[in-house]
């Protein structure tokens, strides 16, 4: 029988990977490793009215403006880091500041170790550089470019890298 008892879920089980394939050919998902901040909002845009015969405010969720405030301690011969530090360094315009990333809750894995997954386009909207002593800090914003896709996640090598496939996991 399985375990229905309620676990927390630790952020650690929430994964992100960003596809480092500059060419767009082949996604080439890698970890998102060494970041210190991965707050994801999702601003939303609302509708509010007040009708006359009515004492109370209205309001509807009318729309998105999702974003992930983030910040990372450099690292080098990281391919993430790499791709980010040369959109912030280079102040890189338009198509060449999108990343595609891939949200991954570890914790749904079935018995093949699929996982619920999500994937959307983002623009790199670069903040800082330089903070603190200790380590190269890089802080921005990735705001979103696309519509969420949802699908599912795999890995070959403990979740180093992944692969995205759109749509529901297959049920076998």
């Amino acid at each position: 029988m399985a375990d229905t008892k309620p676990k927390i879920v630790r952020r650690s089980q929430v994964v992100a990977f960003m596809d480092t394939d500059k060419t767009g050919s082949t996604p080439k998902l890698e970890r998102m490793t060494g970041f210190t901040t991965m707050t994801n909002s999702k601003n939303p845009k609302e509708y509010s009215r007040q009708y006359v015969d009515e004492d109370a405010e209205r309001s509807d969720v009318v729309g998105y403006a999702p974003s992930i405030e983030f910040s990372y301690d450099r690292h080098t011969n990281t391919p993430v880091h790499d791709r980010l530090s040369e959109i912030h360094d280079k102040e890189l315009l338009g198509d060449d500041a999108h990343v595609n990333i891939v949200r991954v809750e570890l914790f749904t894995a079935d018995e093949q170790n699929r996982c619920k997954a999500t994937k959307r386009t983002y623009a790199v909207i670069p903040d800082t550089d330089g903070d603190g002593t200790d380590a190269m800090i890089y802080s921005g914003t990735f705001k979103s470019v696309s519509e969420i896709e949802e699908g599912y996640a795999t890995s070959e090598d403990k979740w180093k890298t992944a692969t995205y496939t759109a749509g529901a996991i297959p049920e076998e």
